[in-house]
């Protein structure tokens, strides 16, 4: 059983650290999670696209992903994703600590809604609704974290998901900078609803490696890469570092719930 969940986006495909490897079966799929220790905590970790890059974004397993944590007892989740900067404001290279979500089409990879509540009939079906969809306390904690190791952060932005696995065109990004997106990925929206539909804490990490059309210089290739790597410097020790200091209360699912009606538990 593991106490604290770590999934890692792209070019982050495993944890510094003694770890060990192990299985979890779920009804959607086995899922490999490795453990380890951290802190006071039990640690278990995902890599998202699986190494080597598996997983594209329209192949990854997030229904399988979240239910393998929940059956481990996970009791918080922290995320990491690069994104591409929407707001011409945002600074490439800079971790994001969001705090609001854009996806209203809600859908799976592959159309379906994206739910973990799937049988008409299961008492427990019911509607999320929540005041904000990333932890607030587990944003305190990264930010504090971020602090602490000397990395420049900023907290707070819209995080918004797109359907991959194309990059979006100028045109398709102009709607997401009016509804005051900071940053886009194609990953993030699922984990985001999947993990609080099962009442578990989640609060995403954003790495900008790129400027999504109209939004600056797209860059090169060599320059995208350059970040990504930065990422896999940053972003472990900085979730890693806020594991160390989380304690009971941050673990509190206190910022949302799901609305049950009909008879539903």
């Amino acid at each position: 059983m593991i106490d604290l969940a770590i999934i890692t986006g792209s070019g982050i495909y495993d944890l510094p650290g003694e770890r060990e490897e192990a299985g979890a079966q779920t009804r959607f799929g086995r899922v490999q999670v490795s453990r380890m220790r951290v802190g006071p905590w039990r640690v278990g970790g995902i890599s998202r696209h699986r190494p080597g890059h598996r997983y594209l974004p329209h192949a990854v397993p997030h229904e399988a992903n979240l239910a393998a944590l929940h059956s481990l007892g996970a009791r918080a989740i922290l995320a990491t994703t690069a994104v591409g900067a929407v707001d011409p404001a945002v600074a490439l290279g800079y971790p994001l600590l969001f705090d609001d979500l854009f996806f209203p089409e809600n859908r799976l990879p592959d159309g379906r809604p994206c739910t973990v509540f799937d049988d008409p009939e299961a008492p427990e079906r019911g509607h999320l609704i929540q005041e904000e969809p990333y932890a607030p306390r587990l944003r305190r904690r990264l930010a504090l974290a971020a602090e602490s190791l000397g990395v420049e952060a900023v907290t707070g932005g819209v995080y918004a998901h797109v359907n991959g696995p194309r990059f979006n065109t100028a045109a398709e990004v102009r709607p997401l900078r009016a509804a005051g997106v900071a940053a886009v990925s194609q990953t993030c929206g699922p984990e985001t609803v999947l993990a609080g539909e099962l009442g578990i804490p989640y609060a995403l990490v954003g790495f900008p490696v790129n400027y999504t059309p109209g939004a600056g210089d797209p860059g090169t290739q060599d320059e995208l890469a350059a970040l990504l790597s930065r990422s896999r410097e940053v972003l472990p020790r900085l979730l890693l570092r806020a594991a160390e200091t989380l304690e009971k209360e941050d673990f509190a699912c206190d910022h949302g719930y799901v609305y049950r009606v009909e008879g539903g538990i």
